[in-house]
């Protein structure tokens, strides 16, 4: 098994959003905001691969969306999801399996692209299966009003109209040494991965963490559906995660791309920060 880490870019979200009640005296002090309060923020993926199967944990924003709904947030950097791809040797027809923690669209965005004259949707990931759950899935497709700014159909429907779409059915072995934790404070029914790799546990956080900065448990963002049922989730994963020394991959962290967390009279606070490369 092989792991490599994919950048398909950075963008910005108002700070106080992104830490909830928390003032911004406190969550500045490791998510310093610029004069419009907006932070940066990366879209990481994570890609695995495993024998005959390549596969892709989440895939960032896309590039279909328009002009006036990507002012919003403010992309920038010099990476995308096909350029680092690339950069490891492989292209989106490589891959095997797109595995989506939640469709929330800097999380799916990747996963469907214009066709030529832009009359319709085609894959990006031509041959590979789709992952998502039918809980998180009827959540989507049927959103509720809070989130459905989030769901973008055009990053979803098409999924499965193109035959790609496929359902986790047990979430104990979805892959070879890769299961996942179901949450439900960020959206109903996220996927958490779990990645055995020689011997240690790679976590890959999607929204349950999206950085360091949100360790501290009332650090929770104001996005989460339910902050009281997050607040429960990462109290319980952030002390198994200090107990068995998992490796936290942190997905939307501007700063950090892997760390580890310690128990301390405080509670659980970060231990160490490093890249991913540094420990494969």
């Amino acid at each position: 098994m092989q792991l490599y880490t994919i950048d398909t870019g950075y963008f910005k979200l108002d700070g106080g959003a992104m830490f909830g009640v928390v003032p911004k005296v406190l969550w500045s002090r490791t998510n310093p905001a610029d004069e419009s309060n907006l932070c940066p923020w990366a879209m990481r993926s994570l890609l695995i691969e495993d024998g005959d199967r390549l596969i892709l944990i989440d895939n960032g924003i896309g590039d279909k969306q328009d002009d006036k709904f990507l002012k919003h947030y403010y992309l920038h950097g010099d990476v995308n999801l096909h350029s680092s791809l690339a950069k490891h040797g492989f292209s989106a027809n490589d891959v095997t399996d797109v595995f989506l923690t939640h469709l929330h669209f800097d999380h799916c965005g990747g996963s469907v692209k214009w066709n030529k004259d832009k009359s319709g949707f085609e894959m990006v990931f031509k041959n590979a299966k789709y992952w998502t759950n039918i809980d998180h899935w009827k959540w989507a497709t049927v959103p509720n009003n809070r989130e459905k700014v989030s769901f973008l159909r055009e990053n979803i429907i098409p999924i499965e109209e193109a035959g790609h779409l496929n359902f986790v059915e047990n979430e104990n072995r979805i892959f070879n040494n890769f299961d996942a934790l179901f949450v439900n404070g960020h959206t109903e029914a996220q996927m958490i991965p779990h990645i055995n790799y020689n011997g240690k546990t790679i976590v890959f956080a999607a929204d349950l963490l999206p950085s360091t900065g949100h360790i501290p448990l009332p650090y929770v963002m104001g996005y989460d559906t339910k902050p009281l049922v997050t607040l429960s989730e990462k109290e319980k994963f952030l002390n198994e995660a200090a107990e068995r020394e998992y490796i936290i991959f942190l997905q939307h962290d501007n700063y950090s791309e892997c760390c580890t967390v310690q128990k301390t009279e405080k509670g659980i606070r970060l231990k160490d920060t490093f890249s991913l490369s540094e420990i494969l």
